[in-house]
């Protein structure tokens, strides 16, 4: 399975416009090599630079394995956005505090469907995938705000 996006390459630099310092749009997501018995995609995207511990940026699930594109802020039918660490179902742009940060775009496929609640967290959801996770990858970006404090 892979996940790549035409917007930055694999462990490249997020350009600024899917950042704080521009837009804040979510990149465009390609998806291909999906195994066939795949039921649904979850994608966890999150900082685990962040100085609390990771920080959840976007939390989606259900997305139809079929669905070989998720354009550039846009959302699918049918899927499930979860609470981010602001606890809100809405994606948070990259926009580290201090320093070069790596973002994790993690897409796993797994045998089943999961539930449609939207109030459901990073971990209650990985709790579910146990055991249901066909196959992973990860896409990662870095980014490091122009106004850093790097002393």
């Amino acid at each position: 399975m892979k996940l790549q996006s035409s917007d930055f390459e694999n462990r490249q630099a997020i350009p600024m416009a899917f950042t704080c310092d521009g837009d804040g749009d979510r990149p465009e997501l390609e998806i291909s090599e999906v195994p066939e018995s795949t039921k649904s995609l979850v994608l966890i995207v999150d900082d685990p630079d962040a100085p609390g511990g990771s920080f959840i940026h976007w939390l989606v699930w259900n997305i139809e394995p079929k669905n070989q594109i998720i354009k550039r802020n846009s959302v699918p039918d049918g899927i499930i956005i979860g609470c981010s660490q602001m606890g809100k179902s809405e994606y948070i742009a990259p926009c580290p505090p201090i320093g070069t940060h790596v973002y994790l775009f993690k897409l796993y496929a797994l045998d089943i469907l999961l539930p449609l609640d939207p109030a459901l967290n990073k971990k209650t959801i990985r709790k579910m995938m146990e055991g249901h996770i066909i196959e992973r990858t990860i896409l990662r970006g870095f980014y490091e705000r122009a106004h850093s404090e790097n002393f």
